[in-house]
């Protein structure tokens, strides 16, 4: 197999599994209204621990997802 099909089945399987990731995070991991994240002083909210997972799975995601768009660039240059 070529290395550009090779990529691009890589890049494609990451873009899809990283996009599904980030939509589920940003639905279902998001603190909701009824959480005590008020109750934080606005410079110390990064240590509520929902509000700390939900940005580091938005962050990981959002990474996968650029990742694979630059190898799906590289496949297509190559």
């Amino acid at each position: 197999m070529p290395i550009n099909v090779i990529l691009m089945l890589v890049a494609g399987t990451l873009f899809f599994i990283s996009t599904a990731a980030h939509i589920y995070a940003k639905v279902r991991l998001r603190p909701r209204d009824d959480s005590d994240l008020d109750e934080y002083y606005h410079e110390f909210e990064d240590h509520h621990p929902g509000l700390a997972r939900y940005n580091v799975w938005c962050r990981a995601t959002l990474t996968g997802v650029i990742i694979s768009m630059l190898l799906m660039f590289l496949a297509v240059v190559l």
